[in-house]
């Protein structure tokens, strides 16, 4: 069987343990007896996956209703007929548990090794997990029998439980077996928790309403207060209910969860090759799943009609939601920085450079100075409806040009979360509707800024104003769209603005090449130029403004010239020289002067004057950026009227 992994399943390219609950919903019929058909369809499938590698735990309920059954035949044959029309005492649920396990593990054992493999049983109580050296030698049993592809099948053992009424009592370590089964992938270092139930995943209320649908990701922020449960499981003890406590408490510790149907013979299958079945509860549930449940046209014609409800707004009300925006930046800053934390602590393990990392990071000043921008541009002049001309074109019939709003707006930015909040606030300020495709390192500031910005649009406007894209794979459908977005501004390398200008008929407004030139003159201050020239190459040198050319004036080579040589590669700058400088430094010649590095180098060439740096820019730049550092007023004005900026 094949199928294209969804992007927001992808984790499951990592997996290697799995728990694997199924209920008593799915492993009985509705007449109390066991579906051979699916337990034998759940036992292939772990077949499958224990000869593909996966290491598969398994938590079976089951146990006490087949007990029952069993034990309801067997009182029935022993009874008389004066027997029967007496009232019927309930069956003790731990005898049913007791002769259960025995027949549910039996079958088990006979249905794995008709598949050529073992199974074991593994029987726990609540009070077992209350014991650190049970827990520490349950993780060596559960390890050794995986080692020897062994299935493990835990059940919680109700025939000795102290639980004072199993189907009741929801107190202690864990109280029945789906939160067994969360318990264990924690316990037992679990990569994923798939809980198989008699439906197909969580549904926003009770399945059988044709009003409910089925939730795809759980946002616990967003469906927390929004799902209406049905009623509990006709056999087991707490249904969905039960399934979706256990299911964020796993999430939320780390461990993804899928509930979805035990009823069909492939679904684990397709789970774990990253099929987007049942509903998916994962820690990061709020960025893999923020808009994914509307298309690529459907985000942008939201975008769109809202921003025609924005720009209706009057100055007063749209510089309201400015203010708005700054407040709630204020009241979530820990939560922020929380966030954020985990996005720096993810890119460090990832190895990434520190200069990327100083950009990641949003320390407590940096939001302050957010809020502060934000309300500057809240009490800055109204950017729509200026008059910008006016002509006369004959009595009584006055031509106007007038500032308006752009429109749809689709903004592709590098791994700097703040600028999210710059490019909303003054998409907000000016009308437009916005689509914002962040870095990847920034994924879970991206999702928690933006989250906190569109809860306060008004819902005369709606939060879908501005929409937050969260995968590469959703920009090629964006932007086929030009008749919804209006403009595209990428932010981000040479090869992306390349591919975005050849990949659309949308206007984009990017510079595909960022060759930029800082030119030091002779009558330069050093101490300036060396604090000038070390921001420009190492505070972020992906960024596409950053130093990839030094030029330096001729006369400054027996003076400040080795200075700034010595400050650069003390940074771990690599250095490339033209002919002239390569020369002089013994440093390797560039392949050519037209490069752009988006790294810790750069290229070095010796200039003789104002002049010859000119001719350099002209001959090998990209007019992106171009900067003098001269005290020469003169030379200055003839740098700045010569060169393209």
């Amino acid at each position: 069987m094949t199928s294209t992994m969804d992007s927001s399943r992808a984790f499951v390219k990592d997996v290697k343990r799995i728990v694997v609950k199924v209920g008593t919903a799915v492993v009985t019929r509705s007449d109390g007896r066991l579906a051979l058909g699916r337990l034998g369809a759940l036992c292939e499938q772990i077949k499958e996956l224990n000869s593909q590698g996966y290491e598969v735990i398994l938590v079976s309920s089951g146990a006490v209703g087949l007990g029952r059954q069993r034990l309801r035949y067997r009182r029935l044959i022993n009874s008389s007929f004066a027997d029967l029309q007496k009232p019927q005492i309930e069956l003790d649920g731990k005898a049913c548990a007791a002769v259960g396990q025995n027949s549910i593990m039996a079958l088990y054992d006979t249905l794995f090794s008709e598949l050529d493999l073992t199974s074991a049983q593994l029987l726990v109580t609540d009070n077992d997990f209350r014991d650190k050296e049970f827990r520490s030698q349950l993780s060596e049993t559960v390890k050794s029998l995986l080692s020897l592809r062994v299935i493990p099948v835990f059940n919680e053992n109700d025939a000795v439980s102290t639980r004072k009424a199993p189907y009741e009592d929801s107190s202690g370590i864990f109280w029945d077996n789906d939160s067994l089964a969360a318990l264990l992938a924690l316990e037992l270092k679990a990569d994923l928790l798939i809980l198989l139930s008699d439906v197909e995943g969580l549904y926003s209320g009770p399945p059988s309403d044709p009003q409910s649908k089925l939730i795809d990701t759980y946002v616990k922020e967003r469906h927390q207060g929004e799902i209406t449960f049905g009623d509990k499981s006709r056999v087991g003890r707490g249904g969905m209910t039960a399934k979706v406590k256990a299911a964020v408490n796993a999430a939320y510790a780390g461990i993804p969860v899928v509930i979805t149907s035990g009823y069909s013979d492939e679904n684990i299958l397709k789970v774990l090759q990253g099929e987007r079945i049942g509903t998916l509860f994962h820690q990061d549930a709020h960025i893999l799943d923020p808009f994914n449940e509307v298309g690529a046209r459907e985000m942008a014609v939201a975008a769109r009609e809202s921003s025609r409800r924005l720009q209706a707004m009057s100055s007063e009300d749209r510089k309201k939601i400015l203010l708005d925006i700054a407040d709630a930046l204020e009241a979530n800053e820990e939560l922020i920085i929380e966030e954020n934390e985990a996005d720096v602590a993810a890119a460090e393990q990832e190895g990434y450079e520190k200069p990327l990392l100083s950009r990641l990071a949003l320390k407590s000043g940096k939001i302050s100075s957010l809020m502060n921008s934000v309300r500057v541009l809240a009490n800055m002049e109204d950017p729509i409806g200026h008059i910008l001309k006016k002509t006369q074109l004959a009595d009584g019939l006055l031509l106007e040009k007038t500032s308006c709003p752009l429109g749809v707006l689709l903004i592709v930015f590098e791994s700097r979360p703040d600028a999210l909040v710059q490019i909303a606030a003054l998409a907000i300020r000016s009308g437009n509707g916005l689509l914002l495709k962040g870095g990847k390192e920034a994924k879970r500031s991206n999702a928690i800024l933006h989250k906190i910005i569109t809860e306060v649009i008004p819902e005369n406007v709606g939060e879908r104003l501005i929409g937050l894209v969260t995968s590469r794979e959703e920009i090629p459908d964006l932007l086929k769209l030009d008749d919804v977005i209006d403009l595209v501004i990428p932010r981000g390398s040479n090869r992306l603005v390349s591919q975005i200008k050849e990949s659309t008929k949308i206007p984009v407004l990017g510079h595909a090449d960022g060759i930029c030139h800082i030119y030091v003159d002779k009558s330069a201050d050093m101490d300036m130029a060396k604090q000038i020239v070390l921001d420009a190459k190492v505070d972020y040198p992906a960024a596409c403004n950053a130093m990839e050319t030094l030029l330096i004036h001729q006369d400054l080579v027996p003076t400040g010239f080795n200075e700034l040589i010595d400050n650069l590669r003390s940074e771990g700058v690599t250095l490339y020289g033209g002919p002239r400088a390569s020369s002089l430094l013994n440093i390797p010649e560039p392949n050519s002067f037209h490069h752009e590095y988006n790294s810790m180098a750069c290229t070095i060439e010796i200039v003789d004057d104002v002049h010859a740096a000119i001719g350099h820019i002209h001959q090998h730049g990209s007019g992106h950026t171009d900067c003098i550092i001269t005290n020469d007023s003169e030379a200055a004005e003839i740098f700045l009227r010569q060169v393209d900026r």
